[in-house]
């Protein structure tokens, strides 16, 4: 059932999630093509703020912005794992892997060495503040629009 927070949440989490990839994309090399990286990295906020967050408004402040949090960080996972998957796919059609096991296990080194590079003070901020004021957004339209 579409509701008012469950559409606050999926656009605050869409944008948390935009700003985010935007502010990742300075901690890359130059030569780095990302294609639509920011624009995905919305999508996914969106369903995540939509499925995940959305729903669990209604509880107070504190509880939606722990809400937000959470939600934040599963959109990061979700990010991390889809983008890791897809260049371990490109590599694999350069035929860098030997097997079907190397390459699910590159599918974790590159999404470690996606943290690597990830894990900068600015992100953080922004996922971790952007996804306790998403959750904060989502409760007072809760509130306002019952």
């Amino acid at each position: 059932m579409p509701t008012a927070s469950k559409l606050f949440a999926a656009f605050a989490l869409a944008a948390v999630a935009f700003f985010t990839a935007e502010m990742i994309k300075g901690h890359m090399p130059p030569s780095t093509r990302f294609g639509a990286f920011s624009e995905v990295s919305a999508l996914i906020g969106l369903l995540c703020g939509w499925l995940l967050l959305g729903p669990e408004t209604g509880g107070g402040m504190w509880s939606s912005a722990n809400a937000g949090l959470k939600a934040a960080i599963l959109t990061f996972l979700v990010g991390l794992f889809i983008f890791s998957t897809e260049e371990m796919l490109v590599m694999a059609f350069r035929r860098n892997f030997d097997g079907p096991m190397e390459a699910v296990i590159g599918i974790i080194s590159l999404a470690v060495g996606f943290i690597q590079k990830c894990f900068e003070l600015d992100v953080i901020v922004v996922l971790f503040g952007g996804g306790a004021l998403a959750g904060c957004l989502s409760e007072w339209a809760a509130r306002r629009w019952r």
